[in-house]
């Protein structure tokens, strides 16, 4: 894949996260790049301060280091700030944070020379995967941490991942023949400054939903159907008078997922309800104002992945070096706390279909969806879970973006948090891929005492494939490993062609 810097895509990023693409910088890039590093060398020969050039960082920003002390200037960034702890990095993750780091020095207003991005896509090309530690950035300066645990990898001095084995850096750098990154003058703080380890936890959250979210509206179809759920909240006349884009395009989904159910044409006359709860007809109010705020993030996110965001920055046309504020992460911080909001809703709602399917005086279906209640419980504790989850996505959904912490001695006295903000995406993901999971389950349930009627044909698709792995319940039985089952094939984007297969319906990342 050609990486033309500034100029990523969406579609580019998510074949990057799920790997086996190799990378090329564009070659068009390589005069601005090669530009940029002649304007630091100058800098680095020069008698002015320049911060991270030849002075030390921080609150040390005053402090002059002597010329021939700059290399281990850069040297000694790299290690003192290899502090990071937790679990490590996930490969997608760490494929996301060298080729978007690749594409922001390729920009050419880095200061960096071309061996430099060289080094990052070719670790990236080889598979290896630098060990970094998840927790120890705030998300301003730069994602310091991280990238220094990834840059000291590539300097053989840290750890790497190759095929699930952890190992010195030097040996998988040697065995894939990729010489060890030496830095020069402002390089290593190029290389840590920046918000790439924010921007791929937040796109890696983004790409991770995106197949629980396509589960969410087949699976949410499903319930109304199974609840003998009426067709009509999903008029278009209703939502073109709100003129919302992500309500209108979520009620164009449910319309395609319902048409054609046997099942909707057998109450259209003589049920005596008059609306369904808010769980089944505010569907595209609620998912859609999600599907909105996620669209949002995801041009936010693309924008950050093509943006140059470390310090100073360099100038060649005229040579200037200018300390700014690009490394803050702020708007990462609000996309990844946006999209939080967005996958604890999703979960919150569909938490609110399954108590609606087990409450026989709201369904009208047996209670907890079992034919002997009483001598069976049957979903009555798979809701529970249900509820467990979606009430710990609304403790991870508390906004990161409003908790700054000051850090360098006040020097660095409001910080993003977005690193944190898009890192605890993967649990609230995992909470809500099985809250949809038991709903599926649930609804498949259901769907069993309303035949021999049919739905429709996608919904049915959707009900046949998880019997393909879960046979209907006529009595309690072990059902743990089932909504495990079931969680992954949400997470794995199993739904995703029932979805894709409805007519001229618009992408879930592209408005229509």
């Amino acid at each position: 894949m050609l990486l033309r810097p500034g100029q990523l895509s969406l579609p580019e990023l998510q074949a990057i996260h799920q790997g086996g693409q190799p990378l090329l910088i564009d070659p068009a890039a390589l005069p601005a790049i090669e530009a940029s590093a002649a304007v630091v060398r100058r800098a680095a020969e020069g008698d002015a301060p320049v911060y991270g050039v030849n002075t030390g960082f921080g609150k040390l920003a005053s402090t002059r280091i002597s010329e021939g002390d700059l290399a281990t200037l850069q040297l000694n960034l790299i290690r003192s700030h290899s502090v990071g702890v937790g679990e490590p990095l996930s490969a997608p993750v760490v494929r996301l944070m060298l080729a978007l780091k690749a594409a922001s020095l390729a920009r050419g207003h880095s200061g960096v020379r071309p061996v430099v991005i060289d080094t990052l896509i070719a670790v990236h090309n080889a598979g290896l995967v630098p060990h970094v530690p998840s927790q120890g950035s705030v998300g301003a300066s730069g994602d310091l941490a991280p990238l220094a645990h990834m840059t000291l990898a590539l300097m053989g001095e840290g750890e790497m991942w190759v095929e699930g084995r952890r190992m010195p850096a030097a040996q998988a750098l040697s065995a894939a023949k990729i010489a060890p990154l030496k830095l020069e003058a402002k390089e290593g703080l190029a290389l840590i400054n920046g918000t790439q380890t924010s921007a791929a936890l937040a796109l890696h959250g983004l790409l991770s939903f995106e197949p629980v979210l396509e589960a969410a509206l087949v699976v949410g179809a499903l319930t109304v159907d199974a609840a003998r759920g009426s067709d009509g909240p999903f008029d278009p006349r209703i939502h073109a008078l709100r003129g919302q884009p992500g309500q209108i395009d979520v009620a164009r989904y449910y319309r395609a997922l319902l048409a054609g159910s046997a099942i909707r044409r057998s109450h259209e006359s003589g049920d005596d309800r008059v609306q369904d709860p808010y769980c089944l007809r505010c569907q595209p109010q609620v998912v859609g104002a999600c599907l909105d705020s996620l669209r949002h993030a995801a041009l936010v996110l693309v924008r950050e992945a093509n943006a140059v965001t470390d310090n100073p920055l360099v100038f060649p046309d005229d040579g200037a070096m200018i300390s700014g504020g690009n490394f803050h992460a702020e708007p990462v911080a609000l996309a990844a706390d946006a999209i939080a909001l967005a996958i604890a809703e999703v979960g919150a709602i569909a938490e609110r279909r399954i108590a609606m399917l087990i409450d026989a005086g709201v369904s009208r279906l047996p209670p907890f969806l079992t034919a002997n209640a009483g001598l069976n419980s049957g979903f009555m504790i798979a809701h529970v879970t249900a509820a467990s989850l979606a009430s710990e996505n609304k403790s991870l959904a508390h906004p990161a973006s409003v908790d700054s912490l000051p850090t360098s001695a006040n020097q660095e006295d409001h910080v993003s948090m977005a690193t944190f903000a898009a890192r605890r995406l993967q649990p609230m993901i995992a909470n809500t891929a099985h809250i949809l999971g038991i709903e599926w389950l649930a609804s498949a349930q259901a769907i069993e005492f309303l035949r021999p009627l049919q739905s429709s044909a996608p919904l049915e698709a959707a009900h046949a494939l998880l019997r393909e792995h879960s046979a209907a319940i006529h009595v309690d039985r072990y059902l743990a490993p089932e909504i495990d089952t079931a969680t992954r094939l949400v997470r794995d984007g199993a739904l995703a062609p029932i979805l894709h297969s409805l007519p001229e319906l618009p992408m879930l990342w592209t408005p229509a």
